[in-house]
């Protein structure tokens, strides 16, 4: 099972290249770096243009890619433009304090709309979770409880779509279990918590992070075929994603 204490552990990859964004909170991103250096955590670089970093990440330059206190919007389209994709699709890995480590998505507020991108996540999600060496264990949620159906319309559509989603997973040969809007009976067994769409989703993760104070170590890129770890400008350090990252690209060279 994933912890913070294991992704740090396995984030010791002295010779991976990261790069890391700073445009607010520049000391904050140095102290950062600096401490990710001295524990071994990859070969850290600072750029403070998101197209310079997304560039940088595309030519091979660096082998992964933390967003750090960069703009969002920004270095989403850089990543757009760069990798020529229509859409980003983010993971985050979360920890509440004294539960356990889980996959998270989606997390941004235009992901995750249509039964197709939820089931995007959730292929992506579980190739990426192999390959950190974890058998996924998927929790769809939805807006309500089955026997809400009938008491509004977005209720109706998301009950629907996780529906439409767990049956597809089961038929793909998936762990997939629909677990309504119980989010905390999901987490107890679920390792990858699929939300009912963008806005849920980011809702829920900052309620968890911000509110709950539980760990965010950042969100991963799906669908790209580099290393970018998205962060929250508002995190009072990226060692941790950093650490993720690294961990990241070791299981790719693997």
């Amino acid at each position: 099972m994933l912890s913070h204490d294991t992704i740090m552990e396995r984030g010791k990859n002295p010779d991976v290249r990261i790069g890391i964004g700073a445009k607010v909170d520049g000391d904050k991103v140095k102290r950062t770096v600096a401490a990710a250096n001295r524990k071994g955590l990859g070969r850290t670089t600072i750029y403070d243009d998101p197209f310079e970093l997304v560039a940088a990440l595309h030519d091979g330059e660096v082998d992964a890619a933390v967003r750090g206190s960069l703009d969002s919007t920004t270095s989403i389209n850089a990543m757009k433009e760069s990798f020529s994709v229509d859409r980003i699709l983010r993971m985050a890995l979360l920890q509440p304090p004294g539960g356990r480590m889980f996959f998270f998505a989606p997390v941004g507020v235009d992901e995750g709309w249509t039964v197709e991108q939820k089931m995007e996540f959730i292929e992506l999600g579980s190739s990426l979770m192999r390959r950190m060496g974890v058998e996924p264990k998927i929790g769809v949620l939805s807006g309500g409880r089955l026997g809400d159906k009938g008491r509004h319309v977005d209720v109706d559509r998301t009950l629907s779509d996780a529906e439409e989603v767990t049956r597809r997973g089961l038929a793909a040969g998936l762990d997939v279990r629909n677990c309504e809007i119980l989010i905390e009976s999901a987490v107890i067994d679920r390792n990858f918590i699929l939300a009912p769409d963008g806005i849920s989703g980011n809702l829920i993760f900052r309620t968890l992070h911000f509110l709950g104070r539980g760990k965010a170590l950042g969100a991963v890129v799906l669908n790209i075929d580099r290393v970018f770890v998205d962060t929250s400008r508002a995190k009072s350090s990226y060692i941790d994603s950093i650490a993720f990252a690294s961990a990241l690209v070791g299981k790719r060279k693997a």
